[in-house]
């Protein structure tokens, strides 16, 4: 029996888990064995039929997740825990008990890269440029002086990749996930993830 199965809601958010399970050490959990699938109706998939996808899974994996974008998801007018509460009281309902979860990110996973690890600048090619990257974030409008991440996270991360002729690729989201700070991203969906990984797969002594 494999450890874990996720549904994604895209191929970016498919190679950025890649990148973070690599990191298990970071994580505080063990080495885990795990299957990564792509919905392919994409966050209103994930949200309206993911329990039925991975239904396919409850023997064949011990635990559980699905993972989507409040954002694009098509309830937008719902909160990132009721969205959560309702997947899960689904899987529950198909025959996974307690033994999956759903992650909801608000607003969607680019904010989880703007954390102030310079490891940011680096993959999304602001590296010893001027102005760095919070700077021209200020001056684009794409961030205000008193916040942390974009309002928009997806829309910067698109346009600071334009900026240095960069493609949006899910290859920088797998390097993000290898490399980008575990502890300095206070995300309340990313906070969740870490806690239900510790959870489910505890470090060995």
């Amino acid at each position: 029996m494999k450890d874990l199965v996720i549904l994604a809601s895209d191929k970016n958010m498919e190679f950025a888990l890649k990148g973070l399970l690599s990191r298990y050490p970071a994580l505080g959990i063990r080495e885990v064995l795990s299957d990564l699938f792509v919905h392919p109706h994409h966050d209103p998939g994930c949200l309206l039929e993911g329990h039925d996808f991975l239904r396919l899974y409850i023997s064949s994996h011990r635990h559980g997740l699905v993972m989507l974008d409040r954002e694009g998801s098509g309830q937008e007018e719902l909160s990132r825990e009721s969205l959560e509460q309702r997947i899960e009281g689904l899987l529950a309902q198909s025959g996974w008990e307690d033994r999956a979860s759903a992650i909801v990110i608000d607003p969607e996973l680019e904010v989880w890269v703007w954390s102030d690890s310079p490891h940011v600048d680096t993959v999304l090619g602001r590296e010893g440029k001027q102005p760095d990257l919070r700077a021209w974030l200020l001056r684009e409008g794409l961030l205000l002086a008193d916040q942390t991440k974009p309002t928009w996270p997806k829309e910067a991360v698109e346009r600071a990749l334009r900026l240095v002729s960069r493609a949006r690729s899910s290859s920088h989201y797998l390097e993000l996930g290898r490399k980008v700070s575990i502890e300095r991203c206070a995300d309340p969906a990313f906070a969740k993830l870490k806690q239900t990984l510790r959870m489910w797969f505890p470090q060995r002594q």
